[in-house]
Formats: structure tokens, C-alpha cells, sequence
């Protein structure tokens, strides 16, 4: 944990209390990308914000991961239109603005900048953790993964369920900092001291590179020329 970030008392705190240790890297891991549709990174849809050092710092990633043979799983919220103006959906209630995911719509597109491929995953949901309601574990368990790489929005919402649930179904979590983004620092913030102090390892983005680069079964990417 980061004292200088979070404030010493409250790192002593926690250390204190056992939270904090470093989780396990396991050799098979996977990419979840949570929610980096449309309709969240981008600030002209009533649940957007602008997220686009998010969604570069996570195509780094997936470039990172590609040369490993890493699977990549994509997520996106979207209700058909009885769930959107019924009252199914208790979540709803609470927040409404999301009512505009609509099956179809823009907003549950996938960022275009972000470089999926047809033989990537993607797990459709109607709530906040990507496991929660859908056959997410039983993919990430019949492909043989160990670990999880948490990246999406929103971080106090989606991406934190989805770290909270990764870890109670067995896999180790790791969260890159600059592949998560939120509407607001504070929650922003938060939620990534309470995933790092209970739930997994927030880590930079080059840690996260060097990891997969690390992976037996990676192809070394090619470096990139210097220009004089």
C-alpha cells in the first residue's frame, strides 16, 4: 500500500490488521476488460466520462497480453427494453441514467479504439460484477486460468464488484492503475485502496507488461527503434 497516497495512519492501520499481502501470480492468467463500452468512456452519453487514457493504457495491455496467449474478456451492461422501463431490474432504481444501456444502442458498444478480435470474449450482464448472473467462472476455469487482470470502468462500481467476485471464485486479481478510470477521483481512489488492502494487487502498468512478459509460453515483442 502506498502511504504517501492514502495517509500513514491508515496504512498502519490495516497493516496492522493483516489486510495489504501480496497476492499470488499464477503462470495462466486472463484479461478482463469491464465495461469500456461506449456508453462509459466516452463523455457524451449521460453515463460517460472521458476515459481515454483508460482505454490506450489498456490496449497497451492487450498488446502486452496477445503474445502470451492470454484470453481476453470483454464485458458490457445492456438490457432489452422491458428490463430498461420495468421494474425487474431492482438496481435500476437506484441507477436510473443506466436505463439508456439498451441491447443495439451505442452506449453497449465496445470502444472501437480498443483492439478486440472476433475470437476474444464477451460476457453480456445486467449488473455490477462481471460474474455475478453470467457463465464468467465456469469460462475462466474451463480455459484453465489462474489469475485475473482487472481493467474497465467504472473503478467503484463494476471493476470493484468484478475484483471482489474474481477473488472469492479463486482467482488471483490484479488491477493496473492506469486501466481503471471512474467519473470522480474520490471513489476512484477508494476503491482502489480497498481492492489493494482485501482483494488484490493494484499495480502500475509496466508491472502489469513485465508480468506477461514474463509468462512461459510469451513471444518477446519486438522492440521498438529508437529514431535519432
Amino acid at each position: 500500500m502506498n502511504g504517501a497516497r492514502y495517509g500513514h495512519e491508515t496504512e498502519r492501520t490495516y497493516e496492522r490488521a493483516g489486510f495489504g499481502a501480496p497476492v499470488r501470480r499464477g503462470s495462466r492468467p486472463a484479461l478482463i476488460v469491464v465495461d469500456l463500452t461506449r456508453g462509459f468512456t466516452e463523455p457524451g452519453f449521460p453515463s460517460g466520462a472521458d476515459l481515454t487514457e483508460v482505454v490506450a493504457a489498456t490496449g497497451k495491455l492487450i498488446a502486452a497480453a496477445r503474445p502470451a496467449g492470454v484470453p481476453m474478456v470483454f464485458t458490457a451492461i445492456a438490457y432489452t427494453p422491458a428490463e430498461a422501463a420495468g421494474d425487474a431490474v431492482v438496481w435500476l432504481h437506484k441507477a436510473p441514467g443506466m436505463r439508456a444501456l439498451l441491447e443495439g444502442s451505442e452506449e453497449v458498444k465496445v470502444d472501437p479504439r480498443l483492439p478486440r478480435e472476433p475470437e476474444d470474449h464477451l460476457i453480456v450482464k445486467k449488473g455490477a460484477s462481471a460474474f455475478f448472473g453470467t457463465s464468467l467462472a465456469a469460462l475462466l476455469t474451463g480455459l484453465g486460468r489462474d489469475t485475473v487482470l482487472v481493467c474497465g470502468a467504472t473503478t467503484s462500481g463494476c471493476v470493484r464488484a468484478t475484483a471482489v467476485d474474481a477473488v472469492q471464485s479463486g482467482f488471483s486479481v490484479l488491477v493496473p492503475r492506469e486501466c481503471v478510470g471512474d467519473r470522480a477521483s474520490g471513489p476512484h481512489e477508494a476503491n482502489l485502496f480497498d481492492i489493494q488492502a482485501k482483494y488484490g494487487d493494484v499495480t502500475g502498468l509496466k508491472d502489469a507488461v513485465a508480468y506477461l512478459d514474463g509468462l512461459p509460453n510469451s513471444t518477446p515483442r519486438p522492440r521498438r527503434r529508437r529514431t535519432p
